[in-house]
């Protein structure tokens, strides 16, 4: 929807990352975009919370357009720094979206306190079965192999193998 909407508003290039607008970590197409503006250019973001979600790193990234001749303009509620008035705003705007994701980090402690408190809070799925890690692993496997095997990084193999937390294995007794 946000691309649509951008296409409507007449953008001619349009680039979209699958990354957190929490800081500018991993943001490669926020920093491709901002290195090729050139005078007179404008960055059009649907809401300010695309841009950045940080009062400082949205200031920032402005600081950066502004350095290089260009405009930022959010759509969402219609801001741009053409003018004055547009810079006050998109701060006023950047201290109240900094301001409410704080608030909500607080709600969620505050909930998963209660949660643990009742003894209802497990947490989140585990998203590596370990013990299919571990049998691999002792089935002679190495990490590159396991971490083919069960879809995941090398690094998460080698952190599951660092905790040293072997489930137990179960043995069968038989007649033999």
């Amino acid at each position: 929807m946000q691309q649509q909407r951008l296409h409507t508003e007449g953008c001619v290039i349009v680039r979209s990352e699958k990354v957190s607008g929490a800081s500018r970590d991993g943001r490669t197409e926020l920093a491709t975009i901002i290195e090729f503006l050139r005078e007179g250019d404008e960055l059009v973001v649907t809401r300010l919370d695309r841009l950045g979600r940080d009062t400082r790193d949205v200031l920032n990234i402005v600081h950066e357009c502004e350095q290089r001749g260009a405009f930022v303009t959010i759509l969402d509620p219609h801001v741009s720094t053409r003018g004055e008035m547009g810079h006050v705003i998109l701060t006023v705007l950047g201290m109240v979206a900094q301001m409410e994701r704080r608030f909500i980090k607080e709600r969620q402690r505050e909930g998963i306190a209660q949660a643990r408190a009742r003894g209802v809070y497990t947490g989140g799925k585990p998203r590596l079965d370990y013990a299919l890690v571990w049998k691999l692993r002792n089935e002679g496997l190495g990490p590159s192999e396991i971490a083919k095997m069960v879809k995941c990084s090398r690094m998460q193999i080698y952190r599951v193998l660092a905790k040293g937390a072997q489930p137990p294995v179960q043995l069968a007794a038989g007649n033999s």
